[in-house]
């Protein structure tokens, strides 16, 4: 029998592997994807443009060579990364209708996402981590985390998000799949690929549960320590001015840790216990984990940070006045 080229599976003896997924936009709502697509096409704008805005302004501005910026700077690279990983598929899907994705491309998608992932939230422990040393040690804040120190912290952060996740597609790609093909979301995500085989898929839950607790579950944590440290200093200090101008500093990456962690622990906790939440709202809280803080991340910090503010006016200032 002449094997058909467009059969979503491949047959290797009791071995079956999909060659394709097939992607879903928001249940329910498929006939309105080409308006539903305007906000989603609104919010990458702001992430794309946003985060190299950030990037331009602080490489641009000798002032704000600080750890500080240097950290967001890595923030900015790895919500675009994020911003730039889901949306081809996404828009793919709500423009063209465009729904099939390959296995071996959705298995690399995947291990992006999940990498950029593990990153930001690292990126979002240094962040807190700097601060606490700005508020607790100023005086020593500049000897401790010096450029090459920063540069050492970025590293690791990639390197630890890249090997611990190395493991993923290969153990994904052990297994058999059988009967649906049809993913949760217009991305590929571990959970919603591994719960469609119909092999034991322990090796795969234990091991993306140990990672996701030593890496995410371990970030969180000392971000929630650092804070703790922070408040302790602060409650220290004795003027009201000076608590208010210490906490002032930390509101923005507060506001990025909400972003990030809480849809994140929402859609861990949909996919793992979730089997009888509504499938749209799964969908949107998978939206907002993904798209949302790239977009929203640039505006919190432009709002929040008067250096970055003055830089970016002065930026434009400096255009206009280039072109009288």
């Amino acid at each position: 029998m002449e094997h058909d080229s467009h059969t979503p599976w491949e047959f290797n003896g009791s071995f079956y592997q999909p060659s394709a997924f097939l992607m879903m936009g928001i249940p329910g709502l498929e006939a309105l994807h080409p308006w539903i697509s305007i906000p989603f096409c609104a919010l990458y704008l702001s992430a794309l443009l946003g985060n190299c805005v950030i990037l331009f302004i602080i490489r641009r501005t000798p002032s704000l060579h600080e750890p500080m910026y240097y950290f967001l700077c890595m923030l900015a690279i790895t919500d675009l990364g994020l911003a730039l990983c889901t949306l081809p598929t996404t828009l793919g899907l709500f423009w063209f209708g465009v729904r099939r994705i390959g296995f071996d491309a959705c298995l690399t998608q995947m291990y992006f996402i999940h990498i950029l992932s593990f990153i930001e939230s690292s990126v979002l422990l240094a962040m807190a981590f700097d601060r606490f040393v700005a508020i607790s040690h100023p005086l020593r804040h500049p000897a401790i985390l010096t450029r090459s120190t920063v540069l050492k912290i970025g590293l690791a952060i990639v390197l630890r998000g890249v090997l611990s996740l190395l493991p993923i597609p290969f153990l994904l790609k052990r297994l058999t799949y059988c009967g649906r093909t049809e993913l949760s979301h217009s991305f590929c995500f571990h959970p919603d690929i591994m719960n469609l085989a119909c092999a034991d898929i322990k090796v795969n839950v234990f091991y993306g549960m140990i990672v996701l607790l030593s890496t995410v579950g371990t970030d969180f944590v000392f971000i929630v320590l650092s804070y703790i440290l922070i408040i302790r200093t602060v409650v220290s200090l004795t003027t009201r001015e000076e608590c208010l101008k210490a906490l002032n500093t930390c509101v923005s990456h507060i506001c990025a840790v909400l972003v990030f962690f809480i849809p994140m622990i929402g859609l861990s906790m949909i996919h793992r216990f979730g089997k009888n939440v509504p499938p749209l709202v799964n969908t949107l809280v998978a939206y907002t984990y993904l798209i949302i803080p790239p977009a929203l991340n640039p505006v919190i910090y432009s709002i929040k940070s008067t250096h970055i503010r003055q830089a970016l006016l002065r930026a434009l200032c400096r255009k206009r006045g280039s072109h009288w």
